[in-house]
């Protein structure tokens, strides 16, 4: 060549791009005073920015070859070179060189993630599988397990792109459940998008029986076992290597209500497998074992529509074999095989369908044995079945507890007892009556309706003095009891109560009224009123035998019991029965003793109700004794009773005082009204004569009393223009 046949260096493109300009120069002699001035490689390359990429490469490891620690300067130039190879064609060779300029940066920034990070998402976007797989497990073990999340984040999100083997990413998974085991449930929802169901069962088994296990997705406990059962059952050849059943089952046992699915879930298992009479098992043991409506119609439809499906089948598959088996000269008629089980098959349909109301009463007695009304519509449903309906009321006698029963527990007893009269039975009726009185019961009232059918029962055969015998035995007093209440009998069980039974005892006593004679009927209220558990219709009810008796002093006497008893307003009945007949037998007789009683009512009687008694005992005084004294007790009444109650009394007053004394008495009467205020600006009413009622209508307390006297006045002056 030329130039070197005198002696002259041959320049290449390398020495072309490390020679310097004019403008380096500045820089360049500043790097020769300081050539670990971190700063002045910024600013140098900073500078050079428009200048060829590949004389900014130099640059970049000219400084990394000073600086092989910078981060600053690493991080820079990767960017830069990342940035220019954006959009190469995956076999283009600058992506070969910068994966190696990513690695010499690696052998100094080992331990900085932002590079093993984006140096990882380089490689994935390159689809290098095996390339990235090894980086990421370097960048696992050079970075501290505190910054792994970094890592494993883009590690999984690479293990599930297309591509990468199934193997690969179960083993890149296992690997992350070792340092993260809560997060399984993301496993198992890529193996079963994966069609990986056999681990998936597994994996969801484990962290079912792992008692301290929480799902991060916010799962239930049941929520996976129904997930489990789904996979199970879909996927039966797959789990072949799980004991299904077992697990199924276990679930089952665990929880008490909701299991219907699970069930269903474990005949569909055997479905697929071709178990039908397994699978048909199982169906009969949910009926028979699930506790809520809801999980009941769940496998009842389910095991329906499996009949429905074996039906259907069956008689498609029948067609088929008539039309293959039929000649046209009906020779292979003979040969072909007739039997069927289509109809047998209709036939347990049916009985299925039958049962559905028995076996979803089943379901209401196992949520609640004691619920009494529930036992009385199962019994109805045996309604042709007389041993089955016998057997159903011995199982509700048995299992209703009287303190955690919903209804009546002696109902029960009592429809026993009469189910065996129905069928003319009357010694069985009476045998269940009797241990009726002996069962437990939680009220006295129970205990004495079951007494009390048993003598309707006794009754109805015309049985009268053996209902009679019965009440006399139900209502006599234990041995060692007086009568009184104790705590002892109060925490006792209620046979010790009966006697003190008002229902009991009020039964008995229409018995004898209606049976007995007038002394075991005495005897009986007296022993009510004695045991002081009477009631006021019951004094009522005795008073009145005893006047249909024409004992009317007798009467009288159970009437002053009765107000013995009572305070009002229980009393009420009680007095107004006993005056209106004490004056309705003797009349004014014996007016003494009648004052003396509406005397003693009134004192018993509270204001605001004593107007009534007011008004009869006027009407007494009125018809059998003395005008002025019935005065005096309109005058009483006016007084006592409250202001809103009076004017009823002002009225019928002035009306008697009109009629008994004249209307020259009617002032006498008016300036009580006065001091009462009760003309402040009310009405004033006056009967003067029967056809004829003046009213005049105050303005104030100040005109009401010369008002009244110009009434008067006029009155006596026979004027009627008022």
């Amino acid at each position: 060549m030329p130039g070197a046949a005198h002696g002259n260096p041959i320049r290449t493109d390398v020495d072309e791009l490390l020679m310097p300009t004019d403008e380096d120069l500045l820089y360049e002699e500043e790097l020769l005073r300081n050539p670990y001035s971190l700063r002045m490689w910024q600013r140098y390359i900073e500078a050079r920015r428009s200048i060829d990429a590949k004389r900014r490469y130099i640059l970049y490891e000219r400084a990394l070859r000073v600086l092989p620690g910078s981060y600053k300067l690493w991080h820079a130039y990767l960017q830069e070179r990342r940035l220019a190879a954006r959009g190469a064609h995956l076999a283009d060779p600058q992506l070969g060189k910068l994966n190696g300029t990513y690695e010499r940066a690696l052998v100094s920034m080992h331990k900085m993630p932002r590079v093993w990070t984006e140096y990882l998402e380089f490689l994935v976007e390159q689809r290098q599988v095996l390339l990235a797989r090894r980086t990421f497990d370097r960048a696992l073990q050079a970075l501290p397990i505190t910054q792994h999340d970094r890592i494993w984040t883009l590690y999984l999100n690479f293990v599930m792109q297309p591509g990468v083997p199934l193997e690969t990413a179960k083993r890149v998974y296992r690997r992350y459940l070792k340092l993260e085991p809560t997060h399984v449930e993301e496993y198992i929802a890529y193996l079963k998008s994966k069609g990986e169901w056999g681990e998936a069962a597994t994996r969801l088994a484990d962290i079912i029986n792992d008692d301290l296990f929480r799902s991060l997705e916010a799962k239930s406990k049941h929520a996976m076992w129904l997930d489990l059962a789904d996979i199970c059952t879909r996927h039966p050849q797959e789990v072949a290597h799980l004991h299904v059943e077992a697990i199924l089952r276990s679930g089952i046992r665990k929880f008490t209500d909701e299991v219907g699915r699970l069930w269903t879930s474990l005949a569909d298992y055997f479905i697929r497998q071709g178990l039908f009479e397994k699978a048909r098992d199982v169906y009969e043991e949910g009926l028979d074992t699930v506790v809520t409506v809801r999980d009941f119609s769940l496998v009842f439809d389910a095991l329906t529509t499996f009949e429905t499906s074996l039906l259907e089948a069956r008689i498609g598959t029948e067609g088929e074999d008539d039309d293959d088996g039929v000649g046209v000269d009906g020779t292979l008629f003979l040969l072909h095989n007739a039997g069927s089980d289509a109809d047998l098959r209709l036939a347990r349909l049916e009985h299925l369908n039958n049962r559905r109301p028995i076996m979803l009463s089943s379901v209401m007695l196992r949520q609640n044995p004691h619920n009494v009304h529930e036992w009385h519509k199962r019994i109805k449903l045996f309604g042709g079945d007389t041993s089955k309906q016998i057997t159903a009321y011995t199982e509700a006698i048995q299992s209703v507890d009287c303190n955690k029963a919903i209804g009546k527990p002696h109902s029960l007893w009592c429809a026993f007892a009469k189910f065996y009269d129905r069928h003319g039975d009357l010694h069985n009726a009476r045998i269940i009556f009797m241990k009726a009185t002996e069962a437990q019961y939680k009220y006295v009232d129970d205990l004495a309706s079951v007494w009390c059918e048993a003598a309707e029962l006794e009754l109805k055969h015309k049985n009268y003095r053996r209902a009679l015998e019965l009440m006399r035995t139900a209502t006599a007093t234990p041995p060692g009891k007086d009568g009184r209440r104790t705590q002892e009998e109060a925490d006792g069980p209620v046979q010790g109560r009966l006697y003190r039974s008002t229902k009991l005892w009020s039964f008995y006593s229409d018995l004898e009224e209606s049976l007995g004679t007038i002394e075991s009927t005495c005897a009986v209220y007296d022993r009510i009123l004695d045991l002081r558990i009477a009631t006021p219709q019951i004094v009522l009810n005795y008073a009145l035998f005893l006047e249909e008796s024409k004992n009317y002093e007798a009467a009288f006497q159970v009437y002053e019991r009765g107000i013995a008893l009572f305070r009002y307003p229980h009393s009420k009945d009680i007095w107004t029965a006993y005056l209106s007949r004490f004056v309705l037998r003797y009349g004014g007789t014996k007016l003494e003793r009648a004052r003396d009683l509406f005397r003693h009512a009134l004192r018993e009687t509270p204001a605001s109700a004593a107007a009534p008694v007011y008004l009869q005992y006027a009407a007494l005084e009125e018809s059998h004794g003395l005008a002025r004294a019935a005065m005096e007790v309109y005058d009483q009444a006016v007084r006592s009773v409250p202001a809103n109650q009076r004017l009823p009394i002002y009225d019928r007053y002035l009306s008697r005082a009109s009629d008994f004394f004249g209307i020259a008495k009617v002032v006498q009467y008016c300036i009580p009204w006065i001091n009462l205020k009760f003309c402040n600006r009310a009405s004033i009413w006056i009967d003067r004569w029967p056809a004829n009622r003046v009213r005049y209508v105050c303005k104030d307390f100040t005109s009401c009393l010369p008002a009244c006297l110009m009434f008067t006045f006029k009155c006596c002056a026979g004027s009627r223009d008022l």
